[in-house]
């Protein structure tokens, strides 16, 4: 593998990892919201 291949190789994948990291800390936050909804606090 020379270095043109590998550089594409090791960006395609850092590209791709990194959008599935976003997309998995996406569906934790929605799950966290449904976990814990918001609730505000009633004037005393």
């Amino acid at each position: 593998m020379d270095n043109w291949t590998f550089g594409f190789t090791m960006i395609i994948v850092g590209m791709g990892g990194t959008l599935v990291v976003l997309s998995l800390f996406a569906v934790l936050m929605v799950l966290l919201k449904k976990i814990f909804p918001f609730k505000e606090e009633e004037a005393k």
